[in-house]
């Protein structure tokens, strides 16, 4: 026998399995943090400032999704450009399951379309874990403005071309894309007021008589046109909302298209590892039941709400993002 060839082989077989032990160790040791995960705190970025939409949803289920995973969970408040500051830094975070990300309609269906220089790609960046929170829009007039549902409205527009305006928190608000998406689908003329600083600035021209209508969250309006300084033309659900049973529904009213949320909803950076997505999924489906969490929200005007799967969250923000995507090449709507 060839001594030589002999060695070769032999050092080949001892090559091989150093190479299958460090495969070994290296697969273990990841599925052995898996399995206690989790056993540190886990920080979830909301993209925008204390006091808004996103941080109340994320400080409602901050003690609650706390008691369930067994550790606490640090709310980083991350604001800047749009959201985009936060997501950016939640994007690029280590995918261990220790940092998670508050996404919205805004930062992860809208923004990719809006800013040309994001380099956050949400949908290859992130992991969906489950949406939630939704907020249904709300299509509210000036009190004295003369249409009363949205069949009166298309009537008096379409009989005053260009010479009815909407306000908007922004040109690339989902408030805005809300009417854009209407006004296309009735085929309305119609002239964009923005504004800037959130929603308050332009309702409140609105209930002044500065401005006709405008689309805002409900939870924005609700208050408002219960008090009669605001009246609503249509909600934007498939189905009346409980808040205000007697407004009609887009749909009902002859516009299906015009379906559309304000959502929030947690998200993980890609290469989290699936065993600890799905734990954070059946975490998350457990607190959104919790009896306080939906009565809070639904006081709020905001429905308390999870994905079934992983999977099926991707499939709700894939389809979001390309209706907006859709409108803002519609409009060469930019970012502000």
């Amino acid at each position: 026998m060839n001594m030589s060839v002999t060695r070769r082989a032999v050092n080949s077989l001892a090559v091989c399995a150093a190479a299958a032990l460090a495969v070994g160790l290296a697969t273990s040791l990841p599925a052995s943090a898996q399995s206690d995960y989790p056993n540190q705190p886990i920080t979830l970025i909301v993209p925008f400032a204390p006091g808004g939409a996103s941080d109340f949803a994320a400080r409602l289920l901050q003690p609650r999704l706390s008691e369930i995973l067994g550790q606490q969970i640090v709310i980083e408040n991350r604001d800047g450009a749009a959201g985009n500051v936060g997501m950016d830094f939640a994007a690029r975070a280590k995918p261990d399951g220790y940092t998670l990300f508050l996404g919205n309609v805004g930062t992860v269906s809208i923004n990719p379309s809006l800013f040309s220089s994001l380099r956050v790609k949400p949908l290859q960046d992130f992991i969906p874990i489950s949406i939630v929170a939704d907020t249904p829009g709300l299509l509210i007039a000036n009190p004295q403005f003369p249409p009363n549902n949205v069949k009166e409205l298309v009537e008096y527009v379409k009989a005053r071309p260009g010479q009815v305006n909407f306000a908007s928190p922004g040109t690339g608000s989902v408030n805005r894309l809300e009417m854009e998406a209407f006004r296309r689908e009735a085929g309305l003329d119609m002239i964009h007021v923005p504004y800037k600083g959130g929603a308050g600035p332009a309702t409140a021209d609105v209930m002044g008589g500065h401005v006709s209508l405008m689309f805002v969250t409900i939870s924005s309006g609700i208050n408002h046109v219960k008090g009669g300084r605001l009246k609503a033309l249509g909600v934007s659900t498939k189905e009346r909302v409980s808040q205000l049973p007697d407004v009609a529904t887009m749909t009902e009213q002859g516009f299906p298209k015009s379906v559309s949320s304000s959502w929030q909803g947690i998200l993980a950076p890609a290469g989290t590892p699936q065993p600890i997505i799905d734990k954070l999924h059946a975490a998350i489906v457990e607190a959104m039941k919790d009896p306080t969490i939906k009565a809070r929200m639904a006081e709020a005007g905001v429905s308390a709400v999870s994905s079934p799967s992983p999977a099926d969250f991707k499939a709700y923000i894939q389809a979001d993002a390309d209706k907006w995507s859709a409108v803002i090449k519609d409009i060469g709507a930019k970012a502000d």
